[in-house]
């Protein structure tokens, strides 16, 4: 069966992708929806030259992860979890601890459950930069503010 130009599969090339840097405020948003909100611009979904195997998202700022909310009981239950990789190794943190300790990780493990789990995870997630209060050190790239519901 031969295949027409219209059923090709589109390949960006990487010398035409333009990156933008986006900065959200994380005050009072469910962090589940911001958190799918973030990924899909740095997967670059939000663009018509989406590939799933190429990284052609944009760069994403967060400022206000600390005061990103969670609904139901979750601030009491919710739990993170790690292992160590020896018998008897998994250690957990309470989110209240987390939040504590270092609210900025919180947002950066909600997003990484949303992306591919490959190669492509890590390279996505160099792109995303938490920042626990209101001021970040990316001026110089000139940042677009992005509302998110």
């Amino acid at each position: 069966m031969k295949l027409s130009k219209s059923n090709k599969t589109f390949v960006p090339q990487i010398d035409t992708i333009e990156k933008k840097w986006w900065l959200i405020n994380a005050d009072g948003v469910v962090l589940g929806r911001l958190a799918s909100s973030v990924a899909n611009i740095l997967r670059g979904k939000n663009k018509a030259t989406y590939t799933p195997f190429f990284d052609a998202g944009d760069f994403v700022i967060v400022i206000n992860a600390d005061k990103v909310k969670l609904t139901g009981k979750k601030e009491e239950q919710k739990m993170y979890y790690r292992h160590s990789g020896f018998m008897g190794g998994l250690k957990e943190t309470s989110y209240k601890n987390m939040l504590a300790k270092h609210p900025d990780r919180i947002l950066t493990h909600a997003v990484k459950g949303m992306l591919p789990k490959n190669k492509l995870n890590r390279k996505i997630l160099k792109k995303l930069k938490v920042y626990a209060g209101t001021e970040h050190k990316h001026q110089a790239q000139k940042p677009e503010t992005l509302k998110v519901d």
